[in-house]
């Protein structure tokens, strides 16, 4: 894209390098963020992944190669960081707490900046309740409808993988509507 191409260009150019970074933020922040907090909900811990995916993206540019999209190889470093922060969640809790699925749906319960009604928590819920890689196909597919062979690239993982994935996390998702 001639953007990514101009972000490129400019980055390359130490005397606008601060130019590169303003209009990487302007163009991905919106995008990644929401990717990045349907992962961990809360949306502090979004802001915080958010801000060490930029740091590794703009550490890492040096080093980009062009073999995928910007787009791509960015929402790999978010999708990466957004995981990393809730395994890192996991480690530090106690074995006497409950699994961090569990954790996400209460902390979704008490969100304020949650709006969603009583159909879109149960919905929200369901999601959570998915196995992780589940959840992440799902709401790669379903919210920001990428296409399989962009999220096979993000993913590192074959396109008919991430179609069976998608298909079990939507059973799973109807299942659970339906019997609430």
């Amino acid at each position: 894209m001639q953007q990514d191409q101009d972000i490129l260009q400019r980055y390359q150019n130490p005397a606008e390098r601060n130019a590169a970074l303003t209009l990487l933020i302007d163009r991905y922040q919106k995008r990644l963020y929401w990717h990045i907090r349907k992962i961990v909900i809360l949306h502090d811990d979004a802001d915080d992944v958010l801000q060490n995916t930029f740091i590794k993206v703009w550490k890492g540019l040096e080093n980009f190669k062009g073999e995928s999209a910007l787009f791509t190889w960015m929402y790999r470093i978010a999708t990466n960081e957004a995981l990393g922060f809730l395994r890192q969640k996991a480690r530090e809790r106690t074995e006497s707490l409950p699994p961090i699925e569990y954790q996400l749906s209460q902390q979704l319960e008490s969100d304020p900046l949650f709006k969603g009604d009583l159909i879109q928590r149960k919905l929200q819920q369901a999601i959570l309740a998915l196995p992780e890689k589940q959840r992440l196909v799902f709401n790669m597919r379903y919210y920001d409808e990428m296409p399989y062979e962009q999220m096979s690239d993000i993913l590192d993982t074959s396109v008919g993988a991430l179609k069976a994935s998608y298909h079990l996390a939507a059973k799973k998702i109807e299942e659970s509507l339906k019997s609430d």
